[in-house]
């Protein structure tokens, strides 16, 4: 009586035979070589000095800020199309609707005004501030200030707020009209 191979009779094959090992051990898919542009980048991150991140990121941030200065959007002509594409072709303020005319009242000083165009904004300022010169202090000087920890309910919460004042703010009733900017 002869018996027939089952699972347990065939070879089985060795960890590894046809696939590529990765540094780390498991078996997986090779890493593709890296294009000429990601090339490019590495080697002048990895040449540039320690300031040069947040050089640039002051750099974006103050462009912001010009734009928000020189562009005065608290003063638009009241039949001017708007520019935000959602409000535009639905008529709804978008979840950002009101930031720019927020910044603006901010960099003037004018914390209620601010906060009448969008409060979460006004609300965020102060730690997206902390937040920036933390990780820039670090990075271009070395400084180790308190670490913000924020966990994933907190922005979550934060998320959920956002979104709450996003519909509450289009909706047509007495209360919500006045959040409509």
């Amino acid at each position: 009586m002869t018996s027939v191979p089952g699972p347990v009779d065939q070879p089985q094959p060795t960890p590894g035979a046809g696939w590529p090992a990765s540094p780390s051990g498991d078996y997986g898919y090779p890493t593709p070589e890296p294009d000429r542009l990601t090339r490019l980048v590495l080697r002048l991150h990895a040449r540039s000095p320690r300031w040069a991140a947040p050089l640039a990121a002051v750099g974006c941030v103050g462009l912001g800020m010009a734009y928000a200065l020189l562009s005065n959007p608290a003063h638009a002509d009241p039949d001017a199309a708007p520019t935000c594409l959602l409000k535009l072709t639905t008529g709804l303020d978008c979840p950002g609707c009101g930031g720019t005319r927020a910044l603006w009242y901010v960099l003037h000083g004018d914390l209620p005004a601010a906060a009448r165009h969008h409060f979460l904004f006004v609300f965020a300022v102060p730690f997206l501030a902390y937040l920036f010169v933390a990780w820039a202090g670090n990075q271009a000087f070395g400084w180790r200030l308190p670490e913000l920890r924020i966990s994933s309910k907190v922005i979550v919460g934060f998320l959920g707020a956002w979104l709450a004042f996003s519909v509450l703010r289009n909706l047509p009733w007495a209360p919500f009209t006045s959040l409509y900017v």
